[in-house]
């Protein structure tokens, strides 16, 4: 497998003013290899949120190098961090994010905008998606018109308009029922199958488990990952427990 994304030695720090510096990552190293199906996961206030916008090129360091693609995120303008964004990752967020006044399919065809897609190509890639999403029949419909669980289908087909190498789940289910939580997970470890990259940050002991590599964050570092090859750990209520 190779290398798509790497953390070396991340640290971020916020300056307080007179209340000082908030240090919320530090010594942050983590390799993600292409087709990984990894759980990002801690307990609130851990730094997971933070970890996802740096991970996702949302935000740049304090200190350290991130490598996104064999390209350094660090130094870019955020014109540039937009641009590599758009093509390399798709986003999937608990609370939907679409734009309520496009209809389903508008909401998909969006980010092909931002690379300029021919806009025939953009309404019948996005039409495949929602179809392929059981959407097909609800692609003119607005996503007030649409139940949550229809609404985050239609960001999952959103996330993968411009085929993006990565798929980055933020607490994806957060907003939905079991069931239709089950079938975003299940989609979501199909499209690993497939071949995508998928990192998933929670904090639901429930979802990990489709999951392959596990890394826990508390206070800002990385306590355990699952990444070795030499030793299998397995994931309980609490934290991680090896397993020789």
């Amino acid at each position: 497998m190779q290398q798509i994304l790497n953390l070396d030695n991340v640290w971020k720090v916020y300056d307080m003013n007179r209340a000082g510096y908030l240090v919320v990552l530090k010594e942050i190293d983590i390799a993600v290899m292409q087709g990984e199906f990894i759980a990002i996961t801690g307990p609130s206030g851990s730094g997971k949120s933070t970890m996802m916008n740096i991970v996702g090129a949302l935000d740049i360091p304090s200190w350290g190098r991130v490598n996104l693609k064999g390209r350094d995120v660090s130094d870019m303008s955020e014109s540039e961090l937009a641009e590599l964004r758009s093509k390399s990752i798709g986003f999937i967020f608990q609370k939907f994010n679409l734009i309520p006044t496009l209809t389903a399919l508008q909401n998909v065809m969006l980010p092909m905008e931002f690379i300029d897609a021919p806009e025939r190509e953009a309404k019948e890639r996005a039409q495949k998606l929602l179809d392929m999403l059981g959407l097909g029949d609800r692609s003119h419909h607005k996503p007030g018109e649409l139940s949550g669980g229809q609404q985050q289908r239609v960001a999952i087909a959103r996330s993968l308009s411009n085929d993006p190498e990565i798929i980055l789940a933020d607490e994806p289910t957060g907003n939905l029922d079991s069931k239709t939580g089950s079938f975003v997970l299940e989609f979501l470890q199909k499209l690993n199958k497939e071949g995508k990259t998928i990192i998933l940050i929670t904090h639901d002991l429930e979802l990990i488990k489709y999951a392959t590599r596990i890394i826990h964050i508390l206070d800002g570092k990385v306590e355990k990952d699952t990444g070795s090859k030499n030793i299998q750990r397995s994931f309980v209520k609490g934290g991680l427990k090896n397993e020789k």
